[in-house]
């Protein structure tokens, strides 16, 4: 009997101590899914007994859209091991992001990724046409100097990125995952690595993963954004988009913008048989799509504008339904340089999507940040890392400022405004362009990716304001039309100037005056 006894108190013990290791566990893990911290005792065993994923990477890359995958596979090639981290690998479904200027295709060449625009029905796009008040101009592109196949292109955003990550992913030296990283690893000020969330088998589990440099450039991370820049992100308005199917453009191959009250239009080509149209509406509000008010806008406000050969297409395409919305963020690159970590694509830089220079500012980025770091084979000295790599923010300014401050200043100028003196701007661009020669050429060049000079863009710029001045003074001036054209200049000033101080006026202009210009790679 006593052994009996003996062998329950054995057993219950055993019970009570496995019933206290399980609470204590289960509480440790609800501290830990409360504050971001790694969990799980089975996932440290998985890792290595640390939580940390994978054999040590020599750079991870937070988000593989076309920023993230095109630099995976450019650090990849160059001999470095790379941990891309996705949110979603699945296609994107985006109704931004789907022009590629001939500046950007030139950049997809210099990292031979000029093949991931084959196979996705992608379109050869060879320049512009623009529309005001019935009147049309054509605005080629300046390719003669170039090779044949140099053009813009245009395509599924989706499509385009997928080949990318195909791309990245085939590079031995390259692991893709998807996760969502919540947090950046930190110890005395400097990042090493992240920490993200991935499932396995319905449940969720959190992992950590190191490297001397983590490059974040998924814009929606905002919480990573905030610890690496000051983000300054304004909305002035929103895309709403359809697609128009088997519908002829009255230019093939070209952009198409059309200067509309309140603001432009766009429509372009996606496929073979898909054209994109995106209606800009100002503000951050738009119609509800739900109760029928987006579709009656886009009917009674939109279509009016739009040319004779477009417009049954366009009612075709509200009729189908298939009406979504983007809002167009711009973000002014601000960084804090932080030792371990760099900020790259929309999640450093965005500008208004008009112009579609987003993708030939993050291609760009990414040349540059490969040249800086191909002579080094060292990443783990992460203070000198971070103080060499402060000459990157200067080295981008040039082609980075000049597409954004033309996407930030035309935005402004092919608005229509209450105000007389706006719109005669507006009506001024649209007649320099159309003068063709240099006015047409040396623009669309900027705008296109082809001639990034700040001071090209900023002497055109006010060639227009001038020229609009002239229309106003001839044949014989008036006190009225001078007023207008005092008023004009001073708007144009009002336009160009607060986006250049955002950009940053020396390193916009003088780059070679910034001392970070000059810095040189860190001993090896």
């Amino acid at each position: 009997m006593d052994s009996d006894y003996l062998f329950g108190a054995i057993v219950a013990s055993l019970l009570a101590v496995i019933f206290l290791f399980r609470s204590r566990a289960k509480k440790t893990r609800t501290a830990g899914e409360a504050t971001g911290a790694p969990l799980a005792s089975a996932l440290e065993a998985e890792a290595g007994g640390d939580g940390s994923s994978g054999e040590g990477a020599d750079i991870i890359v937070v988000g593989a859209g076309v920023a993230g995958s095109a630099l995976a596979y450019t650090l990849a090639k160059d001999g470095r091991k790379v941990h891309v981290i996705e949110r979603d690998l699945t296609e994107p479904d985006r109704i931004v992001g789907e022009l590629l200027q001939p500046g950007g295709y030139l950049r997809l060449v210099e990292l031979s990724l000029q093949d991931c625009v084959e196979e996705i029905d992608a379109q050869r796009v060879q320049g512009y046409a623009l529309f005001k008040d019935g009147k049309t101009t054509k605005l080629p592109y300046p390719l003669e100097k170039f090779h044949s196949d140099v053009a813009g292109r245009s395509f599924h955003n989706g499509r385009f990125i997928q080949r990318m990550r195909e791309k990245a992913s085939s590079l031995p030296n390259v692991q893709l995952e998807q996760g969502t990283v919540t947090t950046l690893l930190e110890e005395n000020g400097t990042v090493k690595g992240v920490i993200y969330k991935t499932k396995s088998n319905g449940e969720e589990l959190l992992k950590k993963a190191y490297a001397p440099l983590t490059i974040v450039c998924d814009g929606c991370f905002s919480n990573l954004r905030r610890a690496l820049c000051s983000p300054k992100v304004d909305v002035p308005s929103c895309f709403v988009g359809l697609v128009l199917e088997n519908c002829k453009l009255p230019f093939p191959n070209h952009g198409h913008v059309i200067l509309a009250d309140p603001s432009p239009i766009l429509f372009y080509p996606i496929s073979s048989t898909e054209v994109r149209c995106l209606v800009d509406v100002p503000g951050q509000k738009v119609p509800s799509i739900a109760n029928g008010e987006m579709a009656n806008y886009l009917k009674t406000v939109v279509a009016p504008q739009l040319p004779e050969e477009l417009y049954e297409s366009f009612i075709a395409a509200i009729e189908k339904g298939n009406i979504r919305t983007h809002p167009n963020r711009s973000m002014p690159a601000a960084p804090h340089p932080t030792p371990g970590a760099l900020l790259m694509g929309d999640a450093f830089n965005m500008r208004h999507p008009l112009t579609g220079g987003g993708m030939t500012v993050a291609l760009s980025d990414i040349v540059v940040l490969r040249n800086l770091l191909k002579p080094l084979r060292n990443l783990h000295d992460a203070s000198s890392l971070c103080n060499y790599l402060e000459s990157f923010y200067t080295l981008r300014k040039p082609v980075a400022s000049t597409i954004n401050t033309l996407a930030g200043a035309l935005y402004k100028v092919f608005s229509a405004s209450p105000d007389k003196a706006r719109n005669e701007m507006r009506q001024a661009c649209f007649d320099y362009l159309s003068l063709g020669g240099v006015c047409s050429a040396g623009p669309i060049s900027l705008l296109s990716g082809l001639n990034p000079r700040p001071l090209s863009l900023v002497a055109h710029f006010f060639a227009v304001a001038i020229y609009g001045v002239g229309r106003l003074l001839v044949p014989f001036p008036s006190v009225n039309r001078m007023w207008i054209g005092a008023r004009l200049i001073s708007g144009a000033c009002g336009i160009i100037f607060p986006i250049i101080k955002a950009e940053g006026v020396r390193q916009m202009f003088f780059p070679a005056m910034v001392p970070a210009y000059y810095r040189a790679p860190p001993a090896k």
